[in-house]
């Protein structure tokens, strides 16, 4: 999994809190959607084959534990 940096997902939170400045909760959906697009986009995904990525990743663990 690619990790983005601080300064990119404080630019994205700035970015959704300009766009919903009353809404709490839909920040943070709107946040961890936009860090999961750019750490996609960061991979050559698209923002579902990079979901799916992950998913396999997470059934493997749970298989080797």
């Amino acid at each position: 999994m690619q990790k983005i940096s601080e300064k990119d997902i404080k630019k994205i939170e700035n970015e959704v809190k300009k766009e919903f400045p009353n809404d709490p909760a839909l920040q943070q959906i709107h946040i961890a959607r936009k860090i999961i697009s750019k750490e996609a986009e960061i991979t050559g995904l698209s923002f579902l084959e990079y979901i799916k990525s992950q998913r396999k990743h997470i059934k493997l663990r749970k298989i080797i534990k």
